[in-house]
């Protein structure tokens, strides 16, 4: 009994030890965890975003709403400003004084405007802002007396330098390499009577330098070419852009001659050619064979048609055959006529002065003419010749004293030619053998 009592006490002991241990192992794991246990951050403050109030065309608009849209057809003034408690009397004093700034009868379709009115019930327009171009913006302010005032935007003007290898055309190439379609075009008047653009090959070269305009870091067009070069089969042919005796600027090749004709190759710009000069051609409207003395251009309705050469207006007129059409006298050898206009340019008429290049119509169908497209007539010496196969006469090359001048310009340019890399692999695969290569010489192709 004594024996099976202590037995007892010690299993007792032994069980009470090993609860104190355990309990003071848990305490201590529970003590380092608290002492280790990362308290968390405390919560951070919103931030309190101000939103300040944009400053549209140099007006704040922190009391004003802003609303944009575009002119519609057949908008006007009035009807835009009519819904933003604007009177037709308000619209009649506001036109007149802004006819010696920007005549209201100058808005038209398709151009970006406007409003700001007042941030109350009435929401009364307080400034209503047009854009007649990406240079120009008009502020009509309808505060007080009223007032209107023509802003004109810096134009930042950039060189830049393109190059580029052809592959299918020369439109296609140089859009590649950066270029656009008002750079192609220019392009091609400066080349258009030494290269055949037509018939140009893959791997053909070709390398410019042009001005660039920008408005607000946006492009809004280019300036000149300052200078151009094109290889073809390994033979260079340079166009510099130089000024002589303070005439309009020329392009003269390495050599100094003059790029240019005296007359423009063409009066459209990329056009296709849709009926050539015939002795015999049958006529699409009258239903009979007869002479047709002239090369017609298929061009969409609208697009500006561009004297070849300086000269006098002879003819502005309308006859039955011919619609609208424009007769140039460009000295006394040449003169040409331009038929089928939609309508004639602004000032061209009987007796005006036009310069090579200058708009004088636009394409239409007026006339004995199925389809919008123009008709381009050219008199050598009182006879009609074929404008495409008649050899002229080019343009003066650099004069002796200017020589010296155009030395030095060619030197850099040609320095600055070298260093333009070209972007892209030279096409392996030249043209077929049924494509016929281009050709640079001083003649007509």
């Amino acid at each position: 009994m004594f024996k099976r009592s202590i037995g007892l006490a010690i299993l007792i002991a032994v069980s009470l030890f090993v609860f104190i241990t355990a309990a003071q192992t848990l305490s201590f794991e529970s003590t380092n965890i608290q002492k280790t246990e990362k308290k968390p951050e405390p919560a951070q403050p919103e931030e309190i975003v101000k939103k300040t109030a944009p400053v549209v065309y140099g007006i704040p608009t922190d009391t004003l709403e802003i609303i944009e849209g575009t002119i519609e057809r057949g908008e006007n003034l009035s009807e835009l400003l009519r819904d933003y408690n604007i009177s037709p009397v308000t619209i009649d004093l506001l036109a007149r004084k802004a006819k010696d700034v920007f005549n209201v009868r100058r808005i038209n379709a398709n151009h970006n405007y406007i409003i700001l009115h007042a941030q109350d019930s009435a929401q009364t327009a307080r400034y209503f802002i047009y854009e007649p171009s990406e240079v120009e913006y008009v502020v009509y302010d309808l505060n007080g007396d009223l007032d209107v005032r023509l802003v004109k935007r810096e134009v930042l003007v950039v060189e830049r330098a393109i190059a580029g290898f052809i592959e299918s055309s020369l439109f296609e190439s140089i859009l590649a390499a950066g270029g656009t379609p008002q750079l192609v075009n220019h392009f091609a008047d400066i080349y258009a009577w030494r290269l055949n653009l037509s018939r140009l090959q893959p791997g053909d070269m070709f390398k410019l330098i042009y001005e660039e305009k920008l408005v607000n870091g946006n492009t809004i067009g280019f300036g000149k070419i300052k200078a151009a070069y094109f290889e073809h089969e390994g033979k260079p042919l340079y166009a510099i852009a130089f000024e002589q005796d303070g005439q309009k600027t020329g392009y003269y090749d390495q050599d100094g001659k003059s790029l240019k004709k005296a007359f423009l190759r063409e009066p459209l710009e990329f056009s296709r050619i849709s009926s050539r000069f015939s002795k015999s051609r049958f006529h699409p409207v009258q239903k009979r064979y007869k002479p047709h003395l002239g090369t017609d251009f298929a061009a969409p309705r609208g697009t500006p048609i561009r004297t070849v050469g300086d000269g006098v207006v002879l003819e502005a007129a309308y006859t039955r055959g011919n619609g609208y059409f424009v007769k140039i006298k460009h000295n006394k050898t040449y003169t040409t006529q331009y038929l089928h206009m939609s309508k004639f340019a602004r000032g061209i008429r009987k007796g005006s002065r036009v310069q090579q290049g200058q708009t004088i119509g636009y394409v239409g169908s007026t006339g004995l003419a199925t389809g919008p497209h123009l008709c381009y007539r050219f008199w050598q010496n009182g006879r009609q010749v074929d404008a495409l196969r008649v050899k002229l006469p080019s343009a003066h090359p650099i004069e002796r004293k200017y020589k010296e001048a155009f030395a030095a310009l060619k030197e850099e340019i040609e320095g600055r030619m070298v260093a333009i890399e070209v972007t892209g692999a030279q096409p392996k695969e030249l043209l077929a053998a049924d494509k016929q290569h281009a050709t640079l010489n001083d003649e007509e192709v």
